[in-house]
């Protein structure tokens, strides 16, 4: 008897135990919340920290971290302490996958960061790597949230950075200027073209429809509709389909600012009707 009393004593100051740990990682958790809206990213990581110390299971300080980890890191700088912030980041965004793989902040994060350093990459094919690597992100982050439109919207965009490089290097190479009115001259190179990068162009299309199918306002979208077709209109086999493409890329050009200030004029209404 007396061995059973002090097992379940046992468990009770572990079950207390726990719970104290518990509260203590809340209260962490409030205290690093507090720090991070008052842009002290630092103290909020390493109250973050405690507050996972605390609560190993307590996903939501790990995604506070990260992100707190990923306010600091600064897209372009090779310095060491930046470079650690972005591993640091990505670390505890993984961490929470591990649990939970289908955790879409986590997702949408790993993918941004990912985007974000790739803008600070020199080297090309350093740079499409990092690209690639954030379209997989994106995938994954559709896969979890099939509606989610910035998703969409990032695998255009991602396409676009990939293909408009090398039309701008084909053009110099021919000696066209950006704003020469095409197709492209050399139909060697624009066979070329067109066959490594019509799929790529299309399926950036594709995307920023479905993004456009789920947002039919999403400006932003339309601005790389115009941009894609724009730039596919070079690979095109006459004037005529050349002037074709640019004419439909006008108008996606107009629907964007026509949704612009649309947006713009309901802005104040609505700060008026609110009284702000």
């Amino acid at each position: 008897m007396k061995k059973i009393i002090a097992v379940v004593g046992l468990a009770a100051l572990a079950l207390l135990s726990s719970s104290c740990d518990k509260l203590k990682s809340r209260d962490q958790m409030n205290k690093g919340v507090q720090a991070y809206r008052n842009a002290r990213y630092a103290d909020a990581v390493e109250c973050f920290k405690k507050a996972v110390q605390l609560d190993p299971k307590n996903s939501m300080g790990k995604l506070y971290l990260a992100t707190a980890y990923m306010t600091q890191y600064v897209p372009g700088s090779d310095e060491p302490k930046n470079v650690e912030f972005a591993n640091a980041a990505r670390s505890e965004f993984e961490s929470v996958l591990k649990e939970k793989p289908n955790d879409t902040t986590a997702l949408a994060s790993l993918a941004s960061l990912s985007y974000q350093e790739a803008q600070g990459i020199p080297k090309a094919e350093d740079k499409i790597k990092k690209l690639d690597e954030s379209k997989d992100w994106y995938v994954k982050l559709i896969q979890a949230d099939p509606k989610n439109k910035e998703a969409y919207y990032s695998l255009g965009v991602i396409d676009w950075l990939k293909w408009y490089p090398k039309l701008m290097s084909a053009r110099a190479e021919m000696g066209m200027k950006p704003e020469d009115p095409g197709p492209l001259k050399d139909k060697k190179i624009k066979a070329d073209l067109k066959a490594q990068y019509s799929p790529m162009i299309e399926d950036g299309l594709d995307n920023l429809k479905k993004a456009l199918s789920i947002d039919p306002n999403y400006d932003d979208a339309m601005a790389y509709m115009n941009l894609l077709i724009r730039e596919r209109a070079d690979l095109a086999d006459t004037p005529e389909e050349y002037k074709a493409q640019v004419a439909e890329a006008d108008t996606w050009v107009q629907k964007a600012l026509e949704t612009k200030k649309e947006k713009a004029l309901k802005t104040p209404a609505a700060g008026a009707a609110t009284g702000k």
